[in-house]
Protein backbone atom coordinates (compact mmCIF):
# COMPACT_ATOMS: atom_id res chain seq x y z
CA UNK A 1 0.00 0.00 0.00
CA UNK A 2 1.49 3.30 -1.09
CA UNK A 3 1.84 5.91 1.48
CA UNK A 4 -0.13 9.17 1.67
CA UNK A 5 1.37 12.46 0.83
CA UNK A 6 1.26 14.41 4.46
CA UNK A 7 3.38 17.48 2.86
CA UNK A 8 2.74 18.84 -0.51
CA UNK A 9 4.32 22.03 -2.36
CA UNK A 10 2.34 22.16 -5.93
CA UNK A 11 4.00 24.90 -7.53
CA UNK A 12 5.59 26.74 -5.46
CA UNK A 13 7.95 30.09 -6.77
CA UNK A 14 9.01 32.63 -4.06
CA UNK A 15 10.48 35.83 -5.00
CA UNK A 16 11.81 38.56 -2.94
CA UNK A 17 12.12 41.76 -5.19
CA UNK A 18 12.94 40.98 -8.75
CA UNK A 19 15.33 37.81 -7.33
CA UNK A 20 13.53 34.50 -7.78
CA UNK A 21 14.74 32.43 -5.03
CA UNK A 22 12.17 29.28 -5.22
CA UNK A 23 11.39 28.38 -8.92
CA UNK A 24 8.26 26.43 -9.81
CA UNK A 25 8.93 23.34 -7.28
CA UNK A 26 7.09 20.33 -6.72
CA UNK A 27 7.32 18.30 -3.69
CA UNK A 28 5.94 15.60 -1.99
CA UNK A 29 6.68 14.11 1.83
CA UNK A 30 4.66 10.73 2.60
CA UNK A 31 3.23 10.28 5.96
CA UNK A 32 5.79 8.82 8.34
CA UNK A 33 8.98 9.75 6.36
CA UNK A 34 12.12 11.92 6.93
CA UNK A 35 12.76 13.87 3.38
CA UNK A 36 15.59 15.85 3.10
CA UNK A 37 16.51 19.28 1.64
CA UNK A 38 20.35 19.41 0.42
CA UNK A 39 22.41 21.66 -1.39
CA UNK A 40 25.06 24.55 -0.86
CA UNK A 41 24.38 27.92 0.65
CA UNK A 42 21.82 29.82 -1.42
CA UNK A 43 20.40 27.13 -3.18
CA UNK A 44 17.13 27.89 -1.38
CA UNK A 45 16.57 24.70 1.00
CA UNK A 46 15.81 26.87 4.29
CA UNK A 47 13.32 29.15 2.10
CA UNK A 48 11.49 25.87 1.71
CA UNK A 49 11.63 24.94 4.93
CA UNK A 50 10.19 28.73 5.97
CA UNK A 51 7.28 27.97 3.60
CA UNK A 52 6.06 25.08 4.88
CA UNK A 53 6.38 26.57 8.61
CA UNK A 54 4.27 29.54 7.56
CA UNK A 55 7.18 32.13 8.08
CA UNK A 56 7.37 33.10 4.33
CA UNK A 57 4.16 32.91 2.07
CA UNK A 58 4.85 31.50 -1.68
CA UNK A 59 4.38 33.86 -4.82
CA UNK A 60 2.95 31.90 -6.31
CA UNK A 61 1.45 27.62 -5.69
CA UNK A 62 0.13 26.43 -2.92
CA UNK A 63 1.00 24.26 -0.06
CA UNK A 64 -0.87 21.08 1.30
CA UNK A 65 -0.65 19.63 5.19
CA UNK A 66 -2.66 16.33 5.84
CA UNK A 67 -4.46 17.24 2.47
CA UNK A 68 -5.72 20.89 3.69
CA UNK A 69 -4.62 23.70 1.78
CA UNK A 70 -2.18 25.42 4.34
CA UNK A 71 -0.77 27.98 2.14
CA UNK A 72 -3.02 31.53 4.10
CA UNK A 73 -2.50 29.87 6.98
CA UNK A 74 -0.24 31.30 10.25
CA UNK A 75 2.18 29.36 11.53
CA UNK A 76 0.03 28.83 14.72
CA UNK A 77 -2.81 26.76 12.49
CA UNK A 78 -0.57 24.84 11.09
CA UNK A 79 0.44 22.38 13.73
CA UNK A 80 4.01 21.78 12.83
CA UNK A 81 7.35 22.48 15.15
CA UNK A 82 10.56 23.85 13.84
CA UNK A 83 14.00 22.20 15.62
CA UNK A 84 15.90 25.31 15.21
CA UNK A 85 19.95 26.06 14.58
CA UNK A 86 20.23 28.18 17.27
CA UNK A 87 18.14 26.13 20.02
CA UNK A 88 16.25 29.12 20.64
CA UNK A 89 16.09 28.20 24.44
CA UNK A 90 14.70 30.82 26.94
CA UNK A 91 18.13 31.30 29.77
CA UNK A 92 15.46 32.82 31.89
CA UNK A 93 13.47 29.50 32.30
CA UNK A 94 14.05 25.82 33.40
CA UNK A 95 14.53 23.34 31.49
CA UNK A 96 11.23 21.92 32.71
CA UNK A 97 9.23 25.27 31.93
CA UNK A 98 11.29 25.59 28.67
CA UNK A 99 9.94 22.11 27.40
CA UNK A 100 6.43 22.89 28.72
CA UNK A 101 6.05 26.31 27.66
CA UNK A 102 4.34 25.26 24.15
CA UNK A 103 1.95 23.12 26.19
CA UNK A 104 1.13 25.93 28.82
CA UNK A 105 0.26 28.15 26.18
CA UNK A 106 -1.87 25.72 24.47
CA UNK A 107 -4.08 25.84 28.22
CA UNK A 108 -2.82 21.84 29.23
CA UNK A 109 -3.31 21.79 33.27
CA UNK A 110 -0.11 22.02 35.28
CA UNK A 111 -0.34 18.64 36.46
CA UNK A 112 -0.30 17.30 32.82
CA UNK A 113 2.64 19.91 31.41
CA UNK A 114 4.59 18.26 34.71
CA UNK A 115 4.03 14.61 33.67
CA UNK A 116 4.16 14.99 30.05
CA UNK A 117 7.91 16.99 30.54
CA UNK A 118 9.20 14.45 32.26
CA UNK A 119 8.13 12.17 29.71
CA UNK A 120 9.42 14.40 26.93
CA UNK A 121 13.07 14.56 29.38
CA UNK A 122 13.21 10.93 29.51
CA UNK A 123 12.75 10.73 25.36
CA UNK A 124 15.80 12.48 24.90
CA UNK A 125 18.22 10.84 27.67
CA UNK A 126 17.74 14.10 29.96
CA UNK A 127 15.99 12.67 32.81
CA UNK A 128 15.98 14.47 36.20
CA UNK A 129 17.09 17.65 34.36
CA UNK A 130 13.66 19.73 34.75
CA UNK A 131 15.34 21.99 37.13
CA UNK A 132 18.22 23.06 35.75
CA UNK A 133 19.45 25.96 33.49
CA UNK A 134 20.17 26.25 29.78
CA UNK A 135 23.40 28.04 31.08
CA UNK A 136 24.59 24.56 33.08
CA UNK A 137 24.12 22.14 30.26
CA UNK A 138 26.13 21.37 27.29
CA UNK A 139 25.55 22.56 23.76
CA UNK A 140 24.40 18.58 22.94
CA UNK A 141 22.30 18.37 25.99
CA UNK A 142 20.59 21.96 24.69
CA UNK A 143 19.73 20.53 21.44
CA UNK A 144 18.04 17.94 22.91
CA UNK A 145 15.80 19.98 24.73
CA UNK A 146 14.89 22.09 21.71
CA UNK A 147 13.85 18.09 20.83
CA UNK A 148 11.72 17.48 23.67
CA UNK A 149 10.00 20.58 23.60
CA UNK A 150 9.34 19.96 19.87
CA UNK A 151 8.04 16.23 20.48
CA UNK A 152 5.86 17.49 23.68
CA UNK A 153 3.55 19.02 21.66
CA UNK A 154 2.97 15.92 18.75
CA UNK A 155 3.26 17.65 16.02
CA UNK A 156 1.71 16.56 12.40
CA UNK A 157 4.94 17.76 11.06
CA UNK A 158 8.30 18.31 12.70
CA UNK A 159 10.80 20.51 10.42
CA UNK A 160 14.54 20.58 11.36
CA UNK A 161 16.78 23.42 10.34
CA UNK A 162 20.22 22.67 10.08
CA UNK A 163 20.02 21.24 14.00
CA UNK A 164 23.44 19.94 14.18
CA UNK A 165 25.57 22.64 12.70
CA UNK A 166 27.02 24.00 15.86
CA UNK A 167 27.91 20.97 17.08
CA UNK A 168 31.46 18.60 17.27
CA UNK A 169 31.79 15.91 15.30
CA UNK A 170 30.74 13.43 17.76
CA UNK A 171 28.27 15.03 19.10
CA UNK A 172 26.61 15.36 16.04
CA UNK A 173 26.56 11.71 15.28
CA UNK A 174 25.19 11.15 18.33
CA UNK A 175 22.29 13.68 17.80
CA UNK A 176 21.71 12.56 14.28
CA UNK A 177 20.77 8.91 15.94
CA UNK A 178 18.84 10.41 18.26
CA UNK A 179 16.82 12.69 15.93
CA UNK A 180 16.49 9.24 13.45
CA UNK A 181 15.50 6.89 16.17
CA UNK A 182 12.81 9.23 17.27
CA UNK A 183 11.75 10.49 14.12
CA UNK A 184 10.76 6.68 13.63
CA UNK A 185 9.79 6.10 16.89
CA UNK A 186 6.81 8.59 16.82
CA UNK A 187 6.25 8.20 13.00
CA UNK A 188 6.39 11.82 12.72
CA UNK A 189 6.56 13.48 8.92
CA UNK A 190 9.14 15.52 8.84
CA UNK A 191 11.54 17.76 7.02
CA UNK A 192 15.17 18.36 7.72
CA UNK A 193 17.55 20.91 6.38
CA UNK A 194 21.20 20.82 5.89
CA UNK A 195 24.47 21.00 3.39
CA UNK A 196 26.06 17.97 5.15
CA UNK A 197 25.77 15.25 2.73
CA UNK A 198 26.69 12.68 5.52
CA UNK A 199 24.25 13.90 7.64
CA UNK A 200 21.25 14.09 4.88
CA UNK A 201 22.37 10.42 4.29
CA UNK A 202 22.27 9.16 7.80
CA UNK A 203 18.87 10.82 8.78
CA UNK A 204 16.70 10.33 5.63
CA UNK A 205 14.28 8.07 4.01
CA UNK A 206 14.78 10.33 0.66
CA UNK A 207 17.02 13.56 0.07
CA UNK A 208 16.25 15.99 -2.34
CA UNK A 209 19.01 17.95 -3.57
CA UNK A 210 18.78 21.69 -4.63
CA UNK A 211 20.93 24.20 -6.43
CA UNK A 212 19.97 28.03 -6.84
CA UNK A 213 16.41 27.69 -6.58
CA UNK A 214 15.99 24.02 -8.59
CA UNK A 215 15.34 20.36 -7.63
CA UNK A 216 18.50 18.39 -9.40
CA UNK A 217 17.59 14.86 -8.09
CA UNK A 218 15.53 12.95 -5.73
CA UNK A 219 15.67 9.85 -4.36
CA UNK A 220 17.74 7.48 -1.75
CA UNK A 221 20.78 8.55 -0.47
CA UNK A 222 22.06 5.08 -2.09
CA UNK A 223 20.48 6.14 -5.23
CA UNK A 224 21.66 9.53 -5.29
CA UNK A 225 25.44 8.03 -4.59
CA UNK A 226 25.78 5.89 -6.93
CA UNK A 227 23.05 7.03 -9.65
CA UNK A 228 23.60 10.75 -10.33
CA UNK A 229 21.91 12.21 -12.95
CA UNK A 230 23.77 14.95 -14.00
CA UNK A 231 27.69 15.96 -13.81
CA UNK A 232 26.81 18.47 -10.74
CA UNK A 233 24.78 15.61 -8.78
CA UNK A 234 28.29 13.38 -9.57
CA UNK A 235 30.51 16.09 -7.76
CA UNK A 236 28.37 17.49 -5.15
CA UNK A 237 27.18 14.03 -3.86
CA UNK A 238 31.00 12.71 -2.57
CA UNK A 239 33.81 12.93 -4.39
CA UNK A 240 33.78 11.60 -7.66
CA UNK A 241 36.69 11.55 -10.79
CA UNK A 242 35.18 12.69 -13.87
CA UNK A 243 36.60 11.22 -17.33
CA UNK A 244 35.88 12.07 -20.68
CA UNK A 245 34.30 8.66 -21.98
CA UNK A 246 33.29 7.10 -25.58
CA UNK A 247 30.54 4.73 -25.44
CA UNK A 248 29.92 2.22 -28.34
CA UNK A 249 27.92 -1.06 -28.07
CA UNK A 250 28.16 -2.96 -25.15
CA UNK A 251 31.47 -0.99 -24.01
CA UNK A 252 32.54 2.61 -22.51
CA UNK A 253 35.87 3.64 -23.18
CA UNK A 254 38.19 5.78 -21.31
CA UNK A 255 41.43 6.89 -22.72
CA UNK A 256 41.97 3.42 -24.02
CA UNK A 257 40.50 1.43 -21.26
CA UNK A 258 36.95 -0.47 -21.94
CA UNK A 259 34.52 -1.33 -19.26
CA UNK A 260 31.01 -2.94 -19.73
CA UNK A 261 28.41 -0.50 -20.51
CA UNK A 262 25.75 0.24 -17.93
CA UNK A 263 22.12 -0.04 -19.32
CA UNK A 264 21.13 3.58 -18.54
CA UNK A 265 24.31 4.79 -20.13
CA UNK A 266 23.96 6.20 -23.81
CA UNK A 267 24.36 3.79 -26.58
CA UNK A 268 26.69 5.94 -28.75
CA UNK A 269 28.23 9.25 -28.63
CA UNK A 270 30.67 10.85 -25.83
CA UNK A 271 29.98 11.94 -22.53
CA UNK A 272 31.58 12.38 -18.80
CA UNK A 273 32.04 9.46 -16.78
CA UNK A 274 32.43 9.68 -13.06
CA UNK A 275 33.94 7.06 -11.22
CA UNK A 276 34.26 7.43 -7.24
CA UNK A 277 37.42 7.02 -5.36
CA UNK A 278 36.84 4.01 -3.62
CA UNK A 279 35.81 2.19 -6.75
CA UNK A 280 39.39 2.43 -8.03
CA UNK A 281 42.21 -0.30 -6.98
CA UNK A 282 45.82 0.42 -6.82
CA UNK A 283 47.94 -2.90 -7.71
CA UNK A 284 51.05 -4.14 -9.29
CA UNK A 285 50.35 -4.40 -13.16
CA UNK A 286 47.60 -6.97 -14.11
CA UNK A 287 46.30 -8.22 -17.71
CA UNK A 288 43.53 -5.68 -17.48
CA UNK A 289 45.02 -2.58 -15.44
CA UNK A 290 46.96 0.40 -16.93
CA UNK A 291 50.01 2.45 -15.73
CA UNK A 292 49.78 5.49 -13.61
CA UNK A 293 51.86 7.83 -11.60
CA UNK A 294 51.38 8.35 -7.89
CA UNK A 295 51.62 12.28 -6.75
CA UNK A 296 50.41 12.36 -3.30
CA UNK A 297 50.01 10.16 -0.49
CA UNK A 298 47.47 11.38 2.53
CA UNK A 299 47.00 9.76 5.45
CA UNK A 300 43.66 10.14 6.71
CA UNK A 301 43.32 7.72 9.84
CA UNK A 302 40.88 4.79 8.61
CA UNK A 303 42.13 5.26 4.81
CA UNK A 304 44.70 6.62 2.69
CA UNK A 305 44.27 9.19 -0.18
CA UNK A 306 46.03 8.88 -3.26
CA UNK A 307 46.77 11.56 -5.90
CA UNK A 308 47.04 9.55 -9.25
CA UNK A 309 48.01 10.76 -12.56
CA UNK A 310 47.16 9.34 -15.42
CA UNK A 311 47.05 10.51 -19.91
CA UNK A 312 47.61 13.97 -17.75
CA UNK A 313 44.60 13.97 -15.77
CA UNK A 314 44.73 13.83 -11.95
CA UNK A 315 42.37 11.68 -9.97
CA UNK A 316 41.75 10.56 -6.69
CA UNK A 317 41.70 6.96 -4.86
CA UNK A 318 40.97 5.37 -1.64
Amino acid sequence: MSQKNFVELRNVTKRFGSNTVIDNINLTIPQGQMVTLLGPSGCGKTTILRLVAGLEKPSEGQIFIDGEDVTHRSIQQRDICMVFQSYALFPHMSLGDNVGYGLKMLGASRSDVKARVKEALAMVDLEGFEDRYVDQISGGQQQRVALARALILKPKVLLFDEPLSNLDANLRRSMRDKIRELQKQFDITSLYVTHDQSEAFAVSDTVLVMNKGHIMQIGSPQDLYRQPASRFMASFMGDANLFPAAFSEGFVDIYGYRLPRPPHFAAHGEGSVGVRPEAITLSDRGEESQRCTIRHVAYMGPQYEVTVEWHGRKFCCR
